[in-house]
């Protein structure tokens, strides 16, 4: 549905018809119409191309950021892990929809500056997540050989670290995304997500 939505949705997202206003359900328009005519169906399929959207940026940026500072985090350790622990507490003790919610105000409703904001508070968990992996990963005997043979640091940290550390990172993104879609149809319910006339879940 949201890769071809144009092949199942019977009619335009954007349409008006002011002769099906306000319709009920019919074989016609099967969720019926909104109060400008418009396809209530085809905008519920058109809008899960924009929630999906939601769920891959909003979370990939935070993925990829996360894992590149807990990674270096969890490598070096010492005043960075220090510097991050402050971080991640002047954060996290805020509620996450709160804080997105008014960084989002400051910034203006909007996808992008929506993405802006869930990056800027949600990378802390990934982060955290990461850099936890990685200081398990750094005791094992395979991240010693890597250091007597002379490998440089990116190449521990990048070519054997991550990728035995980023699973339960992965896993976390999965789940995350789902959340993203409630958190973006939240967002765009209270005008600060997704604006009018696009369709999206928060919206309708």
């Amino acid at each position: 549905l949201a890769l071809a939505p144009s092949i199942f949705a019977p009619y335009d997202p954007l349409a008006f018809d002011f002769n099906a206003i306000q319709q009920a359900p019919s074989w016609a328009h099967p969720f019926g119409t909104d109060n400008f005519g418009r396809d209530v169906l085809s905008r519920v399929i058109w809008a899960y191309r924009v929630d999906m959207q939601i769920a891959i940026f909003a979370t990939s940026f935070a993925l990829l950021i996360g894992v590149l500072v807990g990674g270096a985090v969890g490598y070096y350790g010492g005043l960075a892990d220090a510097v991050f622990g402050r971080c991640v507490d002047a954060i996290i003790t805020f509620p996450f929809l709160v804080l997105v919610i008014a960084i989002v105000s400051v910034m203006g409703p909007g996808l992008t500056n929506m993405y802006i904001a869930i990056t800027a508070v949600n990378w802390v968990y990934y982060a955290r997540l990461m850099r936890a992996e990685v200081m398990a990963q750094k005791a094992n005997d395979y991240a010693a050989a890597g250091l007597v043979m002379g490998y440089s640091d990116a190449r521990i940290i990048f070519r054997h670290l991550m990728p035995n550390a980023i699973g339960p990172v992965l896993v976390y993104w999965m789940t995350d995304m789902a959340l993203a879609i409630l958190l973006g149809s939240s967002l765009g319910y209270l005008g600060l997500g997704a604006q009018p006339p696009t369709a999206e879940w928060g919206v309708l």
